[in-house]
Protein backbone atom coordinates (compact mmCIF):
# COMPACT_ATOMS: atom_id res chain seq x y z
CA UNK A 1 0.00 0.00 0.00
CA UNK A 2 2.05 3.01 -1.33
CA UNK A 3 2.56 5.46 1.31
CA UNK A 4 2.08 3.50 4.39
CA UNK A 5 2.75 0.47 6.17
CA UNK A 6 0.76 -2.71 4.71
CA UNK A 7 -0.89 -5.22 6.29
CA UNK A 8 0.19 -9.14 5.82
CA UNK A 9 -3.67 -9.59 4.69
CA UNK A 10 -3.21 -6.09 2.54
CA UNK A 11 0.07 -7.46 1.09
CA UNK A 12 -1.82 -10.72 0.10
CA UNK A 13 -4.66 -9.57 -1.50
CA UNK A 14 -2.08 -7.24 -3.59
CA UNK A 15 -0.69 -10.33 -5.16
CA UNK A 16 -3.52 -12.05 -5.63
CA UNK A 17 -5.01 -8.61 -7.81
CA UNK A 18 -1.41 -9.40 -9.60
CA UNK A 19 -2.57 -13.05 -10.59
CA UNK A 20 -5.82 -12.60 -11.53
CA UNK A 21 -5.11 -9.68 -13.77
CA UNK A 22 -2.66 -12.22 -15.48
CA UNK A 23 -4.99 -14.89 -15.82
CA UNK A 24 -8.01 -12.39 -16.93
CA UNK A 25 -5.55 -11.95 -19.77
CA UNK A 26 -6.13 -15.30 -20.70
CA UNK A 27 -9.61 -15.34 -20.81
CA UNK A 28 -10.66 -17.35 -17.97
CA UNK A 29 -13.40 -18.78 -16.78
CA UNK A 30 -16.03 -16.72 -15.38
CA UNK A 31 -14.99 -19.27 -11.71
CA UNK A 32 -11.48 -17.14 -11.77
CA UNK A 33 -13.53 -13.92 -12.47
CA UNK A 34 -15.42 -14.59 -9.32
CA UNK A 35 -12.07 -14.65 -7.73
CA UNK A 36 -11.95 -10.65 -8.21
CA UNK A 37 -15.50 -10.17 -6.16
CA UNK A 38 -13.95 -11.91 -3.14
CA UNK A 39 -10.68 -9.72 -3.41
CA UNK A 40 -12.81 -6.47 -3.73
CA UNK A 41 -14.82 -7.68 -1.10
CA UNK A 42 -11.18 -7.99 0.76
CA UNK A 43 -10.07 -4.88 -0.02
CA UNK A 44 -12.77 -2.87 1.54
CA UNK A 45 -12.86 -4.70 4.28
CA UNK A 46 -9.18 -4.43 4.88
CA UNK A 47 -9.74 -0.09 4.03
CA UNK A 48 -12.31 0.09 6.80
CA UNK A 49 -10.53 -1.51 9.52
CA UNK A 50 -7.33 0.97 8.24
CA UNK A 51 -10.41 4.06 8.68
CA UNK A 52 -11.38 2.76 11.86
CA UNK A 53 -7.70 2.75 12.92
CA UNK A 54 -7.18 6.19 11.52
CA UNK A 55 -10.32 7.41 13.40
CA UNK A 56 -8.85 5.63 16.37
CA UNK A 57 -5.38 7.96 16.05
CA UNK A 58 -7.04 11.39 15.88
CA UNK A 59 -9.25 10.40 18.94
CA UNK A 60 -6.13 9.25 20.56
CA UNK A 61 -4.45 12.36 19.83
CA UNK A 62 -7.12 14.30 20.76
CA UNK A 63 -7.56 12.92 24.31
CA UNK A 64 -3.48 13.78 24.74
CA UNK A 65 -3.63 16.91 24.03
CA UNK A 66 -6.42 17.34 26.33
CA UNK A 67 -4.13 15.66 29.03
CA UNK A 68 -1.32 18.18 28.14
CA UNK A 69 -3.68 21.33 28.76
CA UNK A 70 -4.57 21.99 25.20
CA UNK A 71 -1.27 24.18 24.06
CA UNK A 72 -2.01 25.63 20.76
CA UNK A 73 1.16 24.19 18.89
CA UNK A 74 -0.69 20.96 20.28
CA UNK A 75 -4.42 21.90 19.33
CA UNK A 76 -3.02 23.20 15.31
CA UNK A 77 -1.54 19.90 15.18
CA UNK A 78 -5.30 17.98 15.43
CA UNK A 79 -6.60 20.50 13.39
CA UNK A 80 -4.35 19.38 10.75
CA UNK A 81 -4.92 16.35 11.40
CA UNK A 82 -8.99 16.72 11.13
CA UNK A 83 -8.37 18.90 8.12
CA UNK A 84 -6.67 15.27 6.83
CA UNK A 85 -9.04 12.43 7.74
CA UNK A 86 -11.90 14.88 6.41
CA UNK A 87 -10.50 15.22 3.22
CA UNK A 88 -9.33 11.49 2.88
CA UNK A 89 -13.22 10.67 3.58
CA UNK A 90 -14.45 12.77 1.14
CA UNK A 91 -11.95 11.21 -1.55
CA UNK A 92 -12.89 7.74 -0.71
CA UNK A 93 -16.62 8.73 -0.75
CA UNK A 94 -15.72 9.96 -4.49
CA UNK A 95 -14.49 6.72 -5.52
CA UNK A 96 -17.20 4.34 -3.41
CA UNK A 97 -19.49 6.38 -5.94
CA UNK A 98 -17.81 5.29 -9.10
CA UNK A 99 -17.48 2.07 -7.83
CA UNK A 100 -21.60 2.11 -7.89
CA UNK A 101 -21.70 3.75 -10.62
CA UNK A 102 -19.46 0.84 -12.59
CA UNK A 103 -22.44 -1.38 -10.86
CA UNK A 104 -25.13 0.80 -12.79
CA UNK A 105 -23.90 1.17 -16.15
CA UNK A 106 -23.02 -3.01 -16.12
CA UNK A 107 -26.49 -4.18 -15.22
CA UNK A 108 -26.84 -3.45 -11.64
CA UNK A 109 -27.24 -5.91 -8.54
CA UNK A 110 -28.72 -9.52 -9.08
CA UNK A 111 -32.20 -10.65 -7.52
CA UNK A 112 -31.65 -10.23 -3.80
CA UNK A 113 -28.83 -7.95 -3.42
CA UNK A 114 -30.27 -4.54 -4.15
CA UNK A 115 -31.35 -4.01 -0.68
CA UNK A 116 -28.04 -5.44 0.77
CA UNK A 117 -25.97 -4.10 -2.22
CA UNK A 118 -24.11 -6.78 -2.12
CA UNK A 119 -21.03 -6.58 -4.75
CA UNK A 120 -20.23 -10.34 -4.47
CA UNK A 121 -23.58 -10.68 -6.86
CA UNK A 122 -23.91 -8.21 -9.79
CA UNK A 123 -25.22 -8.58 -12.97
CA UNK A 124 -22.12 -7.24 -15.08
CA UNK A 125 -19.57 -9.22 -13.28
CA UNK A 126 -18.47 -10.92 -16.86
CA UNK A 127 -19.06 -7.57 -18.56
CA UNK A 128 -15.89 -6.50 -20.53
CA UNK A 129 -16.45 -3.34 -21.79
CA UNK A 130 -19.02 -0.99 -20.54
CA UNK A 131 -16.37 0.13 -17.47
CA UNK A 132 -13.59 0.73 -19.69
CA UNK A 133 -15.70 2.52 -22.34
CA UNK A 134 -16.93 4.66 -19.23
CA UNK A 135 -13.21 5.13 -17.96
CA UNK A 136 -11.38 5.64 -21.54
CA UNK A 137 -10.28 9.26 -22.84
CA UNK A 138 -12.93 10.51 -25.07
CA UNK A 139 -10.13 11.23 -27.70
CA UNK A 140 -10.29 6.98 -27.96
CA UNK A 141 -13.53 7.03 -27.81
CA UNK A 142 -14.66 6.45 -24.45
CA UNK A 143 -16.36 9.11 -22.00
CA UNK A 144 -13.50 10.15 -20.43
CA UNK A 145 -14.38 9.90 -17.03
CA UNK A 146 -11.17 8.21 -16.04
CA UNK A 147 -9.71 11.36 -16.16
CA UNK A 148 -11.86 12.97 -13.25
CA UNK A 149 -11.09 10.16 -10.83
CA UNK A 150 -7.20 10.30 -11.84
CA UNK A 151 -7.21 14.17 -11.04
CA UNK A 152 -9.17 13.52 -7.92
CA UNK A 153 -6.47 10.79 -7.02
CA UNK A 154 -3.70 12.97 -8.01
CA UNK A 155 -5.21 16.09 -6.08
CA UNK A 156 -5.12 14.24 -2.75
CA UNK A 157 -1.54 13.57 -2.89
CA UNK A 158 -0.54 16.91 -3.19
CA UNK A 159 -3.25 17.91 -0.70
CA UNK A 160 -1.33 15.83 1.81
CA UNK A 161 2.12 17.49 0.64
CA UNK A 162 1.24 20.59 1.15
CA UNK A 163 0.15 20.03 4.84
CA UNK A 164 2.27 17.81 5.64
CA UNK A 165 4.67 20.70 4.90
CA UNK A 166 2.85 23.40 6.58
CA UNK A 167 3.32 21.50 9.31
CA UNK A 168 7.16 21.40 9.24
CA UNK A 169 7.82 17.97 7.21
CA UNK A 170 11.37 17.90 5.36
CA UNK A 171 11.63 16.64 1.69
CA UNK A 172 12.75 13.21 2.70
CA UNK A 173 9.02 13.06 4.51
CA UNK A 174 7.48 14.67 1.35
CA UNK A 175 8.91 12.31 -0.97
CA UNK A 176 6.59 9.37 0.52
CA UNK A 177 3.43 11.20 -1.17
CA UNK A 178 4.09 10.83 -5.17
CA UNK A 179 1.27 10.85 -7.56
CA UNK A 180 -1.20 8.17 -7.09
CA UNK A 181 -2.28 7.48 -10.43
CA UNK A 182 0.68 7.56 -12.82
CA UNK A 183 0.18 7.56 -16.70
CA UNK A 184 2.65 4.65 -18.48
CA UNK A 185 5.07 7.28 -19.34
CA UNK A 186 5.03 8.53 -16.04
CA UNK A 187 5.87 4.92 -14.44
CA UNK A 188 9.06 4.09 -13.98
CA UNK A 189 7.68 0.05 -14.57
CA UNK A 190 5.16 0.61 -17.60
CA UNK A 191 6.94 2.81 -19.70
CA UNK A 192 9.71 0.56 -20.45
CA UNK A 193 6.94 -1.94 -21.46
CA UNK A 194 6.57 -1.31 -25.24
CA UNK A 195 3.10 -2.85 -24.84
CA UNK A 196 2.12 -0.35 -22.57
CA UNK A 197 4.28 2.93 -23.12
CA UNK A 198 2.23 6.36 -24.23
CA UNK A 199 -0.54 4.87 -22.76
CA UNK A 200 -2.97 6.70 -20.40
CA UNK A 201 -3.68 5.83 -16.89
CA UNK A 202 -7.76 5.31 -17.44
CA UNK A 203 -6.32 3.04 -20.00
CA UNK A 204 -3.40 1.18 -17.95
CA UNK A 205 -6.33 0.09 -15.27
CA UNK A 206 -9.63 -0.54 -17.02
CA UNK A 207 -9.06 -1.00 -20.53
CA UNK A 208 -11.23 -4.23 -21.20
CA UNK A 209 -11.40 -4.73 -17.23
CA UNK A 210 -14.56 -6.97 -15.78
CA UNK A 211 -16.87 -4.94 -13.50
CA UNK A 212 -15.23 -7.09 -10.29
CA UNK A 213 -11.72 -6.35 -11.51
CA UNK A 214 -12.90 -2.19 -12.25
CA UNK A 215 -14.13 -2.67 -8.39
CA UNK A 216 -11.57 -4.33 -6.91
CA UNK A 217 -9.16 -1.48 -8.86
CA UNK A 218 -10.79 1.28 -7.04
CA UNK A 219 -10.66 -0.37 -3.89
CA UNK A 220 -7.07 -0.68 -4.04
CA UNK A 221 -6.25 2.68 -4.89
CA UNK A 222 -8.61 3.84 -2.10
CA UNK A 223 -6.45 1.08 0.14
CA UNK A 224 -3.40 3.83 -1.25
CA UNK A 225 -4.98 6.90 -0.21
CA UNK A 226 -5.68 4.88 3.36
CA UNK A 227 -2.12 4.84 3.36
CA UNK A 228 -1.06 7.97 2.61
CA UNK A 229 -3.28 9.24 5.22
CA UNK A 230 -1.54 6.41 8.05
CA UNK A 231 1.43 7.93 7.10
CA UNK A 232 0.67 11.36 7.37
CA UNK A 233 -1.06 10.69 10.80
CA UNK A 234 2.53 9.01 11.77
CA UNK A 235 3.97 12.04 11.40
CA UNK A 236 1.67 14.79 12.84
CA UNK A 237 1.57 12.48 15.81
CA UNK A 238 4.87 12.91 16.25
CA UNK A 239 4.48 16.42 16.56
CA UNK A 240 1.81 16.28 20.06
CA UNK A 241 4.09 17.30 22.87
CA UNK A 242 6.85 18.23 20.68
CA UNK A 243 8.45 20.52 23.51
CA UNK A 244 8.20 18.14 25.75
CA UNK A 245 11.45 16.19 26.67
CA UNK A 246 11.10 13.52 28.58
CA UNK A 247 14.49 12.40 30.84
CA UNK A 248 14.46 8.67 31.84
CA UNK A 249 18.48 7.81 31.68
CA UNK A 250 19.49 8.92 35.35
CA UNK A 251 22.84 8.81 37.26
CA UNK A 252 25.24 10.40 39.31
CA UNK A 253 27.84 12.41 38.09
CA UNK A 254 30.96 13.52 40.07
CA UNK A 255 32.78 16.29 38.63
CA UNK A 256 36.79 16.33 41.18
CA UNK A 257 38.38 19.78 41.01
CA UNK A 258 41.21 17.74 40.11
CA UNK A 259 41.68 14.15 39.46
CA UNK A 260 45.45 13.75 40.88
CA UNK A 261 45.32 14.65 44.18
CA UNK A 262 48.38 15.05 46.61
CA UNK A 263 49.20 12.63 49.75
CA UNK A 264 47.88 15.02 52.56
CA UNK A 265 45.56 17.39 50.37
CA UNK A 266 42.04 16.96 50.39
CA UNK A 267 39.72 15.69 47.24
CA UNK A 268 37.24 18.72 46.07
CA UNK A 269 34.47 17.45 44.03
CA UNK A 270 31.07 18.22 42.91
CA UNK A 271 28.34 15.64 42.69
CA UNK A 272 24.91 15.73 41.53
CA UNK A 273 22.32 13.88 38.79
CA UNK A 274 22.54 14.20 35.48
CA UNK A 275 19.33 13.14 33.19
CA UNK A 276 19.43 11.99 29.36
CA UNK A 277 16.67 11.10 27.34
CA UNK A 278 17.66 7.38 26.26
CA UNK A 279 15.18 7.32 23.23
CA UNK A 280 16.80 9.97 21.96
CA UNK A 281 20.80 9.24 22.89
CA UNK A 282 21.31 8.80 18.99
CA UNK A 283 19.90 11.90 17.50
CA UNK A 284 21.45 14.56 20.15
CA UNK A 285 23.83 16.86 18.09
CA UNK A 286 26.49 18.70 20.48
CA UNK A 287 28.96 21.23 19.76
CA UNK A 288 31.63 23.36 20.99
CA UNK A 289 32.01 26.84 19.42
CA UNK A 290 29.88 25.30 16.62
CA UNK A 291 32.49 22.14 16.37
CA UNK A 292 30.89 19.09 16.66
CA UNK A 293 32.10 16.67 19.09
CA UNK A 294 31.34 12.94 18.86
CA UNK A 295 28.56 11.67 21.00
CA UNK A 296 28.26 8.19 22.25
CA UNK A 297 25.06 6.97 24.86
CA UNK A 298 23.72 10.82 25.13
CA UNK A 299 27.16 11.80 26.45
CA UNK A 300 29.44 14.48 24.30
CA UNK A 301 33.09 14.09 24.68
CA UNK A 302 34.64 18.14 24.14
CA UNK A 303 38.39 17.87 23.49
CA UNK A 304 40.66 20.82 22.05
CA UNK A 305 43.81 22.26 22.44
CA UNK A 306 43.97 25.07 24.93
CA UNK A 307 45.94 28.15 23.44
CA UNK A 308 47.40 31.14 25.18
CA UNK A 309 45.86 34.40 26.57
CA UNK A 310 46.17 36.97 28.55
CA UNK A 311 48.14 36.04 31.92
CA UNK A 312 47.63 37.23 34.89
CA UNK A 313 49.91 37.76 37.52
CA UNK A 314 49.35 34.23 38.80
CA UNK A 315 50.06 32.76 35.46
CA UNK A 316 46.71 32.15 34.63
CA UNK A 317 44.34 33.51 31.46
CA UNK A 318 40.32 33.28 31.33
CA UNK A 319 38.54 31.80 28.41
CA UNK A 320 35.10 30.73 27.65
CA UNK A 321 33.78 28.61 24.90
CA UNK A 322 29.99 28.33 23.57
CA UNK A 323 28.47 24.45 24.23
CA UNK A 324 25.67 23.54 22.90
CA UNK A 325 23.37 20.49 22.89
CA UNK A 326 20.57 20.58 19.92
CA UNK A 327 17.74 17.51 20.77
CA UNK A 328 15.63 16.78 17.89
CA UNK A 329 12.05 16.20 19.13
CA UNK A 330 10.32 15.31 15.70
CA UNK A 331 8.51 17.03 12.88
CA UNK A 332 11.26 19.02 11.86
CA UNK A 333 11.43 20.80 14.96
CA UNK A 334 14.34 20.98 17.45
CA UNK A 335 15.55 22.47 20.54
CA UNK A 336 18.68 23.83 21.33
CA UNK A 337 20.62 24.18 25.17
CA UNK A 338 23.56 26.41 25.27
CA UNK A 339 25.41 27.48 27.83
CA UNK A 340 28.87 29.72 28.75
CA UNK A 341 31.52 27.37 29.92
CA UNK A 342 34.18 29.00 31.56
CA UNK A 343 37.95 27.61 32.27
CA UNK A 344 41.32 29.11 33.27
CA UNK A 345 44.48 28.03 31.14
CA UNK A 346 47.53 27.96 33.05
CA UNK A 347 51.43 29.29 31.33
CA UNK A 348 53.37 26.03 31.17
CA UNK A 349 56.77 26.56 32.83
CA UNK A 350 59.85 25.61 30.69
CA UNK A 351 61.87 24.03 32.46
CA UNK A 352 65.87 23.37 31.24
CA UNK A 353 68.05 20.68 32.01
CA UNK A 354 72.00 21.17 31.42
CA UNK A 355 75.18 21.27 32.74
CA UNK A 356 75.11 25.29 32.13
CA UNK A 357 71.94 27.15 30.88
CA UNK A 358 72.66 31.06 32.16
CA UNK A 359 74.70 31.09 28.57
CA UNK A 360 75.89 29.15 25.72
CA UNK A 361 78.72 29.01 23.94
CA UNK A 362 79.18 30.80 20.40
CA UNK A 363 79.36 28.08 17.32
CA UNK A 364 79.21 25.32 19.82
CA UNK A 365 76.74 22.05 20.33
CA UNK A 366 75.10 23.03 23.51
CA UNK A 367 73.09 20.11 24.22
CA UNK A 368 70.32 21.03 26.69
CA UNK A 369 66.78 19.39 27.86
CA UNK A 370 63.37 21.38 27.35
CA UNK A 371 60.46 19.79 29.05
CA UNK A 372 57.03 21.74 29.81
CA UNK A 373 55.61 19.06 32.80
CA UNK A 374 52.27 20.42 32.63
CA UNK A 375 51.74 19.08 29.03
CA UNK A 376 52.82 15.87 30.39
CA UNK A 377 51.84 13.30 27.81
CA UNK A 378 50.62 16.09 25.01
CA UNK A 379 54.08 17.43 25.01
CA UNK A 380 55.32 17.06 21.03
CA UNK A 381 57.92 19.85 21.49
CA UNK A 382 59.22 22.10 18.27
CA UNK A 383 61.41 25.18 18.53
CA UNK A 384 61.86 28.34 16.66
CA UNK A 385 65.20 30.43 17.07
CA UNK A 386 66.56 33.71 16.79
CA UNK A 387 70.26 34.07 16.94
CA UNK A 388 70.76 30.44 15.68
CA UNK A 389 70.02 26.89 15.03
CA UNK A 390 68.02 24.37 17.04
CA UNK A 391 68.94 20.80 16.18
CA UNK A 392 66.67 18.59 17.89
CA UNK A 393 67.34 15.42 19.38
CA UNK A 394 66.41 11.21 19.42
CA UNK A 395 64.52 11.95 22.54
CA UNK A 396 61.26 13.99 23.57
CA UNK A 397 62.91 17.74 24.62
CA UNK A 398 66.89 16.90 23.77
CA UNK A 399 67.54 19.56 21.47
CA UNK A 400 71.47 21.12 20.71
CA UNK A 401 71.28 24.91 20.08
CA UNK A 402 74.26 26.05 17.96
CA UNK A 403 74.69 30.51 18.69
CA UNK A 404 75.94 32.68 15.75
CA UNK A 405 75.57 35.67 17.94
CA UNK A 406 76.07 37.19 20.63
CA UNK A 407 72.50 36.55 21.96
CA UNK A 408 70.38 33.69 21.40
CA UNK A 409 66.03 33.51 21.90
CA UNK A 410 64.89 30.07 21.92
CA UNK A 411 60.84 29.70 21.29
CA UNK A 412 59.30 26.55 22.46
CA UNK A 413 55.90 25.40 20.71
CA UNK A 414 53.65 22.50 21.59
CA UNK A 415 51.54 21.20 18.42
CA UNK A 416 51.53 24.39 16.64
CA UNK A 417 51.01 26.57 19.95
CA UNK A 418 53.73 28.81 20.59
CA UNK A 419 54.33 27.88 25.00
CA UNK A 420 57.16 30.36 25.88
CA UNK A 421 60.41 32.10 24.87
CA UNK A 422 63.89 31.81 27.00
CA UNK A 423 66.53 33.70 26.47
CA UNK A 424 70.43 32.99 26.63
CA UNK A 425 73.64 34.79 26.75
CA UNK A 426 76.53 33.81 24.37
CA UNK A 427 80.00 32.90 25.53
CA UNK A 428 82.81 33.67 23.36
CA UNK A 429 85.11 29.94 23.42
CA UNK A 430 87.95 30.40 25.99
CA UNK A 431 91.08 30.34 24.19
CA UNK A 432 93.53 27.35 24.44
CA UNK A 433 96.35 27.01 26.16
CA UNK A 434 99.38 26.52 23.59
CA UNK A 435 102.10 24.12 25.62
CA UNK A 436 105.10 22.31 24.02
CA UNK A 437 105.71 18.77 25.09
CA UNK A 438 109.32 16.36 24.38
CA UNK A 439 108.94 12.45 24.81
CA UNK A 440 109.93 13.11 28.38
CA UNK A 441 106.94 15.43 29.41
CA UNK A 442 105.79 19.06 28.58
CA UNK A 443 108.82 21.93 28.67
CA UNK A 444 108.79 24.07 31.48
CA UNK A 445 109.03 27.49 29.77
CA UNK A 446 111.70 28.91 31.69
CA UNK A 447 114.09 26.24 32.56
CA UNK A 448 114.19 25.33 28.86
CA UNK A 449 114.78 21.70 27.27
CA UNK A 450 118.12 19.94 26.61
CA UNK A 451 119.68 21.64 22.76
CA UNK A 452 119.52 18.27 20.83
CA UNK A 453 115.54 17.46 21.74
CA UNK A 454 115.39 15.55 18.51
CA UNK A 455 111.54 16.65 18.45
CA UNK A 456 108.53 18.44 20.36
CA UNK A 457 104.80 18.51 19.78
CA UNK A 458 103.24 21.99 19.95
CA UNK A 459 99.56 21.55 21.34
CA UNK A 460 96.78 23.43 22.13
CA UNK A 461 94.53 22.43 25.30
CA UNK A 462 91.27 23.34 25.96
CA UNK A 463 89.72 25.58 28.84
CA UNK A 464 89.07 22.44 31.28
CA UNK A 465 85.57 24.16 32.30
CA UNK A 466 85.11 24.39 28.39
CA UNK A 467 85.82 20.93 28.27
CA UNK A 468 83.92 19.66 30.75
CA UNK A 469 80.53 21.27 29.67
CA UNK A 470 81.42 20.67 25.78
CA UNK A 471 84.08 18.14 25.39
CA UNK A 472 82.87 17.10 21.55
CA UNK A 473 83.66 21.04 20.70
CA UNK A 474 86.92 21.26 22.78
CA UNK A 475 88.69 19.38 19.64
CA UNK A 476 91.72 22.21 19.31
CA UNK A 477 94.86 21.72 17.06
CA UNK A 478 98.30 23.35 16.13
CA UNK A 479 97.95 23.44 12.59
CA UNK A 480 100.45 25.93 11.86
CA UNK A 481 104.26 27.03 13.42
CA UNK A 482 106.92 28.70 12.14
CA UNK A 483 110.04 27.92 14.27
CA UNK A 484 113.09 30.11 14.25
CA UNK A 485 116.90 29.32 16.38
CA UNK A 486 118.00 32.28 17.91
CA UNK A 487 121.87 32.63 18.96
CA UNK A 488 123.54 35.89 20.45
CA UNK A 489 120.35 37.55 19.38
CA UNK A 490 120.42 36.30 15.59
CA UNK A 491 118.35 33.98 13.67
CA UNK A 492 120.25 31.38 13.02
CA UNK A 493 117.87 28.75 11.28
CA UNK A 494 114.12 28.48 10.67
CA UNK A 495 111.29 26.16 9.46
CA UNK A 496 107.77 25.81 9.42
CA UNK A 497 105.78 22.79 11.09
CA UNK A 498 102.63 21.45 12.48
CA UNK A 499 101.95 20.63 15.91
CA UNK A 500 104.65 17.36 15.85
CA UNK A 501 107.93 18.97 14.90
CA UNK A 502 111.22 17.16 13.78
CA UNK A 503 113.72 19.71 15.39
CA UNK A 504 116.50 18.18 13.31
CA UNK A 505 117.10 21.24 10.76
CA UNK A 506 117.40 23.10 13.60
CA UNK A 507 119.73 20.94 16.26
CA UNK A 508 122.76 21.43 13.16
CA UNK A 509 123.22 24.81 14.34
CA UNK A 510 121.83 24.46 18.47
CA UNK A 511 124.30 24.89 20.55
CA UNK A 512 123.49 25.69 24.83
CA UNK A 513 122.89 28.97 25.96
CA UNK A 514 120.39 29.57 22.63
CA UNK A 515 116.46 29.43 21.88
CA UNK A 516 113.95 28.56 20.12
CA UNK A 517 111.29 31.22 18.99
CA UNK A 518 107.83 29.95 18.27
CA UNK A 519 105.07 31.75 16.55
CA UNK A 520 101.78 30.52 16.19
CA UNK A 521 100.44 30.75 12.61
CA UNK A 522 97.00 28.73 12.69
CA UNK A 523 94.97 26.96 15.18
CA UNK A 524 91.74 25.21 14.04
CA UNK A 525 89.40 23.62 16.04
CA UNK A 526 86.74 20.56 15.60
CA UNK A 527 83.40 21.56 16.61
CA UNK A 528 80.35 18.54 17.34
CA UNK A 529 79.31 18.20 14.01
CA UNK A 530 83.47 17.29 13.19
CA UNK A 531 83.57 20.16 10.96
CA UNK A 532 87.26 21.85 10.97
CA UNK A 533 87.42 25.64 11.67
CA UNK A 534 90.07 27.88 12.01
CA UNK A 535 90.04 29.65 15.76
CA UNK A 536 91.67 33.14 16.15
CA UNK A 537 91.94 33.25 19.86
CA UNK A 538 95.46 31.95 20.77
CA UNK A 539 98.83 32.27 22.11
CA UNK A 540 101.08 33.76 19.64
CA UNK A 541 104.36 33.87 20.96
CA UNK A 542 106.53 31.87 23.04
CA UNK A 543 110.61 30.75 23.09
CA UNK A 544 112.24 27.98 24.44
CA UNK A 545 115.77 28.50 26.66
CA UNK A 546 118.53 25.28 25.08
CA UNK A 547 120.32 23.98 28.18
Amino acid sequence: MAGGKETPRQKMIGMMYLVLTALLALNVSTTVLDKFAFINQSLEQANAETSTRNSQTLQGMTKSVEEKGNRKEDLDVIAATEQLRSKTQEVLASLEESKETFVEITGGYSEGAKETKDRMHIEGKTNYDKVGHYMMPKEDGGDGNGAAMQQLLNGYAEFVRELLTENGADEKELLKYHKLALDANEDDYWKKDPNQRGKKWSQLNFHDSPTHAALATVSEFQANVLGYETAAMDYLKKRVGLKDLTFDDIKPVVMPESRYVAAGTPYVAEMFIAASASGLNDQIKMTYNGNAIPVADGIGKVQFTATPGNYDSEGNARKTFEAAINVPLGGGLDTTFTSTIEYFVSKPVITIQSQSVSALYLNCGNAIDVQVPALGNAYNPRYRTKGGDAVPGSTKGAVTLVPNARKFDLTVLSNGNEIGTRSFGVRAIPAPEIKVLTDQGEVNMKDGMPAKTPRIRIVAVPDPSFAEFLPNDAKFRVAEAELTLVSGGLGRANMRSSENVNLAQINRNARKGDLIAIEIKKVQRQNFRKQVEDFGRFQRHMSIPLK
